[in-house]
C-alpha cells in the first residue's frame, strides 16, 4: 500500500493475509499518524501504548447529517441529557488528526458499511467520493458491512481496486478512480464455487516492531438484509468460527495481538453515547447478537470493533477465559469515533489484558465547533459541483420536520408519507392495482428536515434530500397476497429473526391494527384488530399489495412475501416519493407531518 503524503505520516508496514495458506503474507507500505516518536503514550520498558481509532456505519455521509440523524445524546454530570450536533467528514477527519497528535503508535480502523444507503452526494457517484474521503482521513483497514454488497460483488471489488464504473464511466475527464488505499477484509465471505474469500481475510499493521493483526467479518445473515443480486454467488460464514480460524493463522505467523472488526452489533441499555456500559458489572449495559459473539470468540482476539446496529457503546465483555476484552461501536454517520488504548508487550508480542482493568476505550463526539479539514472541504466542493444540477432541484414543501429514521415510535410520520406515496403510485389498474402498501423501516435512511440544508430555503425538499431518505432506488412491486399471508407478514415483524429486534413495517392509509408489546412473538399482532379501510382482514381473500423489490424478495426477515404471486413491476420507490411530494405540496400549501396513528401500540 503506497504511503499517503497528505497524511504526513511516518512509514509503517501493513501485511495483508492470504486466504488459504497460514504462512502466506504480503508486506505493503501503510501510513502512521503524525507526531514525532517522542515516546508520548509509551510505558517505560517493554510495553508501548498503541492508539486504536475506530468508527463504523458511515454510509457515505460526507456532509453533516440533517435532523436527528446528525445529533448524539450526551449524558451530563448532573444526570440530564443534552443533544449535540455531530458528524460530517470534514469534522471527522479533523477529529482523527487531532486525536493522533502525540501518539507515535496509532492505527485507524472501521467496522463496515462505509458506503451504501448513502446520501446523493456519494450515492449518485457509486460512493467513489466516500472512498476518496476515507483515503484522505487516513483509514488503515476496514471490514465489509452488508451495505457494501448493495451493488454486488463486482462493484465492491471495484471500490477496493479502482477503475471507472462499468456503465457510468469516469466522472471527470482524464481522472480515473484509484480505489481504496486501505484493505477491505472479507474473512467470512467466500465464492460459492472456489471457496476463496472475496477479498483479503486479514491484515497486519506494523510499526517499529509492533504488530497488530486485524480480521474483518460481516454479519452471517447478510443475505437476509441485502437484495439477492447483491450476494449472488457468495457464501457467508459464521462470525465466531471464521474469526477463530484466522486468529490461529495469525498466531502461527507470530502475530499475537489481534483485533476483530465485526459488522454485527448490540443494543445498549441507554441512548447516551457516554453511558457506563459496565454498570453494574462488565457488559451489563449491552444485549443483542454481539454479546454472544463476544463471549465465544477465542481469547487470542484482544478487542472487538463492531457496528451494524448504529448504536454507541464502549463495553467490557469477558472472553471465554474470563479475561476482560473491549467491545465498542461508534454509532453511525461519522458522529462519533472510538479511542482505544491497546498496551502492547514487545516480549510476548501480545496485548496486556488483566482481570482488573481492560484496555481503555471511550467514544468521542465529532463536534462541529472545531475547524474543518480543508482538504475534505475541497473534496466535498468538487463533488457537489457535479451533483448540483440533480441534487438542488425542488420536489416539494413541508411545514415542519417529518421524522423518519429519528422517530421514537414504531410507526413514523415519514413512514406514513412513503407508504402513502407507494400506494398512490401503484393503485391505478394499469399501474398494478394496489390496495395497500408496506414499507420496510430500514429503507428509510433519514428524516425530512424543515431547516434548509443549502440555499433552497426552509421547508423546501430537494431531490438530494429525498434521495437521502430513500437512496436504494428499489423498484416498486405489486403482488397478490392472501389475507392469511398478509397476517403472517405482520406477525413476522415481531417473530422469528425479528423477535429480539422487531422490524415494524410502515403501512399506507387504510390499514390499521394493534401491536401488543406485552405479549411475545407472533401473538403481539392482535389478529382481529387488522383491518383494511375499516373491514376486517379476510384470510381467504386476495389483496394487491405494493412493496419494494427488497421486501418482495423476503428481505429483512419476511420470507412469506417471497410466496406472493402475479407480480407487477412499476417505477422506483424514490420516483414514487418525489412525485407524491410534488403533487401534495406547494410553497403556499406545504405537506404537514402525518399523525402516525395507523398502528396502535400497547405496552
Amino acid at each position: 500500500m503506497p504511503a499517503r503524503p497528505q497524511r504526513r505520516r511516518t512509514i509503517s508496514r501493513l501485511t495483508i493475509g492470504a486466504a488459504v495458506l497460514a504462512t502466506a503474507a504480503t508486506v505493503t507500505a501503510a501510513a502512521q499518524p503524525a507526531g514525532a516518536d517522542t515516546g508520548h503514550g509509551a510505558r517505560a520498558g517493554r510495553t508501548v501504548d498503541v492508539q486504536l481509532l475506530s468508527f463504523n456505519d458511515f454510509h457515505g455521509n460526507l456532509e453533516p447529517p440533517q435532523g436527528s440523524s446528525g445529533t448524539v445524546e450526551e449524558l451530563q454530570p448532573d444526570g440530564s441529557k443534552k443533544s449535540v450536533a455531530a458528524g460530517g467528514v470534514e469534522y471527522l477527519a479533523q477529529s482523527l488528526r487531532t486525536a493522533r497528535k502525540g501518539h507515535p503508535y496509532s492505527v485507524t480502523a472501521a467496522a463496515g458499511d462505509l458506503v451504501g444507503a448513502s446520501p446523493l452526494l456519494s450515492g449518485l457517484f457509486h460512493d467513489e467520493p466516500t472512498i476518496e474521503a476515507m483515503n484522505k482521513l487516513g483509514l488503515d483497514v476496514t471490514s465489509v458491512g452488508n451495505h457494501e454488497f448493495d451493488e454486488g460483488r463486482a462493484e465492491l471489488t471495484r471500490l477496493q481496486n479502482g477503475g471507472c464504473h462499468p456503465k457510468d464511466g469516469c466522472y471527470v475527464k482524464g481522472r480515473k478512480f484509484r480505489g481504496a488505499d486501505f484493505p477491505y477484509l472479507t474473512a467470512n465471505v467466500t465464492d460459492e464455487k472456489s471457496g476463496k474469500t472475496l477479498l483479503k481475510p486479514y491484515s497486519v499493521w506494523q510499526h517499529k516492531g509492533v504488530k497488530i493483526g486485524f480480521i474483518g467479518v460481516t454479519l452471517e445473515g447478510t443475505p437476509n438484509v441485502v437484495s439477492a443480486n447483491g450476494v449472488k454467488g457468495l457464501k457467508f460464514h459464521d462470525e465466531i468460527e471464521t474469526i477463530d480460524k484466522y486468529a490461529k493463522v495469525l498466531d502461527r505467523q507470530g502475530v499475537k495481538a489481534i483485533v476483530a472488526l465485526i459488522h454485527e452489533g448490540g443494543l445498549p441499555a441507554a441512548t447516551s453515547y457516554n453511558f457506563n456500559c459496565d454498570s453494574p458489572g462488565p457488559g451489563a449495559g449491552i444485549s443483542g447478537p454481539i454479546t454472544d459473539i463476544a463471549k465465544h470468540i477465542t481469547p487470542k482476539v484482544d478487542a472487538l470493533v463492531t457496528g451494524h446496529t448504529h448504536q454507541a457503546y464502549a463495553c467490557t465483555i469477558p472472553d471465554p477465559s474470563g479475561r476482560p476484552r473491549t467491545v465498542t461501536s461508534a454509532a453511525s454517520y461519522g458522529k462519533l469515533y472510538t479511542d482505544t488504548t491497546l498496551t502492547y508487550d514487545r516480549r510476548t508480542r501480545d496485548i496486556v489484558r488483566t482481570k482488573v482493568k481492560a484496555p481503555g476505550a471511550v467514544n468521542r463526539v465529532v463536534n462541529r465547533t472545531q475547524p474543518k479539514a480543508a482538504d475534505l472541504t475541497s473534496l466535498i466542493t468538487r463533488w457537489n459541483k457535479l451533483a448540483a444540477p440533480v441534487a438542488n432541484r425542488p420536489v416539494g414543501h413541508i411545514s415542519a420536520d417529518i421524522a423518519g429514521r429519528g422517530a421514537e415510535a414504531p410507526e413514523s410520520p415519514l413512514g406514513d408519507v412513503i407508504s402513502d406515496a407507494q400506494l398512490e403510485a401503484t393503485k391505478a389498474a394499469d399501474k398494478g392495482g394496489a390496495q395497500l402498501a408496506l414499507m420496510n423501516p430500514g429503507g428509510i435512511r433519514s428524516d425530512l428536515a424543515f431547516k434548509s440544508s443549502g440555499s433552497e430555503g426552509d421547508g423546501v425538499v430537494t431531490y438530494g434530500e429525498a434521495f437521502t431518505v430513500q437512496p436504494f432506488t428499489n423498484m416498486m412491486n405489486v403482488v397478490d397476497l392472501t389475507g392469511a399471508q398478509l397476517l403472517t407478514a405482520l406477525q413476522q415483524q415481531v417473530s422469528g429473526p425479528n423477535e429480539a429486534s422487531p422490524k415494524i413495517l410502515q403501512v399506507s392509509k387504510g390499514l390499521t391494527y394493534t401491536l401488543d408489546m406485552k405479549k411475545s412473538g407472533a401473538d403481539r399482532i392482535v389478529k382481529d384488530s387488522v383491518k383494511l379501510n375499516g373491514a376486517a382482514l379476510d384470510p381467504a381473500k386476495t389483496y394487491r399489495v405494493a412493496l419494494n423489490e427488497f421486501l418482495a424478495g423476503g428481505g429483512d426477515g419476511f420470507p412469506v412475501l417471497k410466496d406472493a404471486k402475479n407480480k407487477y413491476v412499476g417505477q422506483s420507490d424514490l420516483d414514487a416519493l418525489t412525485a407524491y411530494l410534488t403533487a401534495h405540496s406547494s410553497a403556499s400549501g406545504p405537506l404537514t407531518p402525518p399523525k402516525a396513528d395507523r398502528i396502535t401500540v400497547e405496552k
